[in-house]
């Protein structure tokens, strides 16, 4: 099986790279216009120089049967575009792109196409996460915090805050009938937003705080009198009167905490077995996103 990965940086290196470069059958191509990154990166992994590529027209040229892309953002359109017009299965990191009406394009093209588009919003595979969608959820409190990193609205919110809109999204146990969205926005920089979803008996509240003084991610869901809390997507409380706390074994990789071994090896299960998956669910959580930067805005201004 020939896998395309595209883009060679933090994320590709840190997360993906050591769960792609370790599977039975996968036949690796890296693709970088960084000549030294690929060289460097091709050597830690022991990749032969045949299976490593400046340009994507020579990667798409040895038949590829998918691809995971995570190069910059602004470049997505771009790079996803050309997978799907040549019937490459592809795995990109969110977003989609900076623009929903680019992600719209990118989502009706992999339908045109027959071809599968996945977006790699890992926290719904990751265990922590996916065990709290097993607890009762009359309210859900998700904060990813960050100390001294205020930032451009739409880079923050699509970038970094599109991870919390979707596990309010994939938590949420039933449909969302109302949505409030509060920010601080100084300078054009955004301090930190809040967004609220509501339903039939349940709350959901996702905060962004850049300003924070540490950088954490605490989830708690809770409901029927118990409550689960998850930190960093590790450490599990549950409380029913006493608390009980779960610790992430000694040798459980990251990438596995996380739920990135599980979205490489679930997107390359289906391409393997002729299933096509889709990214319409993937566009919801773009769209609310782009509500939040709206409503953000109305409010700055």
């Amino acid at each position: 099986m020939k896998v395309g990965c595209i883009g060679l940086g933090d994320i590709a290196q840190k997360a993906y790279l050591p769960v792609l470069t370790t599977l039975p059958g996968v036949e690796l191509h890296l693709q970088t216009r960084t000549p030294a990154t690929l060289a460097a990166v091709a050597g830690a992994h022991r990749i032969p120089a045949a299976q490593c590529h400046e340009d994507l027209g020579s990667l798409l040229a040895q038949g590829l049967d998918a691809a995971f892309v995570h190069a910059p953002t602004a470049a997505h359109a771009e790079i996803v575009g050309r997978l799907l017009e040549v019937g490459v299965p592809t795995y990109v990191d969110k977003p989609l792109s900076y623009e929903l009406a680019e992600s719209e394009r990118l989502v009706a093209l992999a339908e045109e196409r027959g071809i599968t588009l996945a977006v790699g919003f890992n926290r719904r595979l990751a265990p922590s996460y996916a065990q709290c969608a097993e607890h009762p959820r009359e309210l859900i409190l998700l904060q990813k915090n960050r100390v001294g990193l205020p930032e451009d609205p739409r880079t923050m919110v699509l970038d970094d805050f599109i991870h919390v809109v979707d596990t309010l999204r994939f938590l949420a146990p039933g449909p969302v009938s109302n949505v409030v969205v509060r920010a601080r926005i100084v300078e054009g920089l955004m301090h930190h937003v809040v967004l609220q979803l509501s339903g039939d008996g349940f709350t959901a509240i996702g905060m962004m705080n850049r300003l924070n003084g540490s950088t954490e991610e605490i989830l708690e869901v809770s409901g029927q009198d118990s409550k689960r809390q998850v930190l960093n997507l590790s450490d599990v409380v549950d409380h029913k009167g006493q608390p009980t706390l779960r610790r992430r074994g000694d040798w459980v990789p990251v990438a596995r905490q996380r739920g990135i071994e599980q979205s490489v090896l679930s997107f390359l299960d289906a391409v393997r077995a002729g299933e096509v998956l889709s990214a319409r669910d993937a566009l919801e959580t773009h769209r609310l996103c782009e509500r939040v930067l709206r409503d953000a805005s109305e409010q700055a201004s």
